[in-house]
């Protein structure tokens, strides 16, 4: 990052396109505005650089939403203004439009803490925040206050749990605010990392290995010195993963319970929103294949999938391609807690669920609650309904990076990326931190030191 600053790059810029639910707040204010014909509002909207590619299809949905044509009245969603299809006019429905606007327009979302309950007993224990929920599944473990709590389900701002004496951690540390590594950055490390691999493949010396990294990033010997041990450590331990090879690591971890865990390690290094996006989508087709429940763990560096079972990862990966991934990622994020958490934002958004009205405001609690009724009846009405749509893009396009990871499927289907197997006993060099990420919250500080220093000797031994 330090040297891509020095030499003045930056990463490329991504402007949402096509986003529904602001495209139906800037026709509701248009509609309060005067009256509109509706060809001539599509191509002043057009004009936006974010709607320049914007469909008939998709501007007329969102016409027809805010028109009451999805017979939503029973769910306290009204028509907002009114559309003459013969006439193709439009303009404000109600006296109260202005007011409704003017107090609900916005694009930021209201965010709050999760209170997390024990399913038996209703007893408090704690608090999460709301983006780490949208992580969650059923039946994952995770860390709080220091104990292990499985996830049942959520009612509202609530998730119900149960405690988890024997099961591991199946999440990891949160991330917080840390921000995503770009996929043109990790694209950049990569190309490093494969410099270095040929430099260790052809037996470079030590003192040239380290001249170069220190000539090529800038920076001083002690830098040097930690980032060659670190490579050198994972080139004798195996092989080192970069642009032009994907390593899947294989690790079975014993212990826990009377069945191994089998760890799958990919070491993917495209960015956590590419990884997040190539991992829920391996994660459903291996759960599909083999029938059950897969654990993920990411971050910037790679991700893995776990099972008490043996997984089809590679039939998965030769199954996924540039042009399925977004169908099987759409299925993979139906029943999820990111689809209930984002179908809010964007219901709110949208104006189908009014943060305030007539000087009274709606909880994030009750909006929560009154979104769960919605995505249940739009489900059933439209599967192409424009905010369940706006969802499934802001979800796959804003929290994930799915264009970037077609990018990457269609390299492996043409070759470029080869796919390289290994079998560990113990963690790889490179796989560790990624492993360790489920444990963290569960050691102290000095256990976490004691624990590292075992495992940095028992690859050390391996490594010999």
């Amino acid at each position: 990052m330090a040297k891509e600053a020095t030499e003045k790059k930056i990463d490329k810029i991504q402007i949402p396109c096509n986003c529904l639910d602001v495209l139906a707040q800037q026709l509701y204010g248009c509609a309060i505005q005067q009256r509109w014909n509706a060809e001539q509002l599509y191509e002043l909207v057009k004009k936006s650089y974010c709607y320049h590619n914007l469909s008939r299809e998709d501007f007329f949905s969102v016409l027809s939403y805010l028109a009451g044509e999805y017979a939503l009245e029973a769910k306290n969603v009204y028509a907002k203004i009114w559309y003459d299809p013969t006439t193709k006019e439009l303009g404000k429905r109600g006296r109260l439009a202005r007011m409704i606007y003017m107090t609900n327009i916005g694009t930021i979302p209201e965010e709050s803490f999760v209170n997390v309950l024990l399913a038996a007993g209703q007893e408090k224990i704690g608090v999460i925040d709301e983006a780490f929920l949208e992580r969650l599944k059923p039946g994952d473990v995770f860390v709080l206050g220091g104990n292990k709590y499985e996830f049942l389900y959520t009612r509202g701002m609530n998730a119900y749990v149960k405690p988890s004496i024997y099961r591991p951690p199946t999440i990891p540390s949160w991330f917080s605010e840390m921000l995503p590594l770009s996929f043109d950055l990790a694209l950049e490390i990569s190309r490093f990392r494969k410099l270095l691999a040929e430099k260790f493949e052809t037996k470079k010396s030590e003192k040239e290995i380290k001249d170069f990294i220190t000539e090529f990033l800038g920076v001083e010997k002690a830098t040097s010195e930690a980032i060659f041990n670190y490579f050198k450590m994972q080139h004798n331990y195996s092989k080192i993963p970069h642009e032009k090879r994907l390593l899947i690591e294989h690790y079975v971890e014993t212990g826990y319970g009377e069945k191994p865990k089998h760890f799958v390690i990919l070491h993917s290094l495209y960015g956590r929103r590419v990884n997040d996006a190539l991992s829920r989508a391996l994660a459903y087709l291996v759960a599909r294949f083999g029938g059950r429940d897969i654990e993920i763990g990411i971050n910037d560096n790679g991700f893995f999938l776990a099972s008490l079972n043996d997984m089809q990862v590679i039939r998965a990966l030769k199954f996924l391609n540039e042009k399925n991934i977004e169908a099987v990622l759409e299925e993979a994020i139906e029943r999820t807690e990111v689809f209930k958490r984002r179908f809010r934002h964007c219901a709110t958004r949208s104006l189908m669920i009014l943060r305030s009205y007539k000087g009274k405001s709606k909880s994030v609690g009750k909006q929560q609650l009154k979104s769960g009724f919605l995505l249940g009846a739009v489900q059933k009405l439209d599967n192409n309904f424009p905010i369940l749509r706006e969802t499934r893009r802001e979800i796959l396009q804003d929290l994930m990076d799915i264009e970037a990871a077609k990018q990457v499927l269609e390299w492996i289907a043409e070759g470029k990326i080869k796919i390289e197997e290994i079998y560990s006993s113990v963690p790889s060099p490179f796989a560790l931190n990624l492993i360790m990420q489920g444990y963290a919250d569960l050691l102290k500080i000095e256990d976490k030191i004691a624990f590292l220093k075992r495992m940095y000797e028992a690859i050390r031994e391996k490594t010999k």
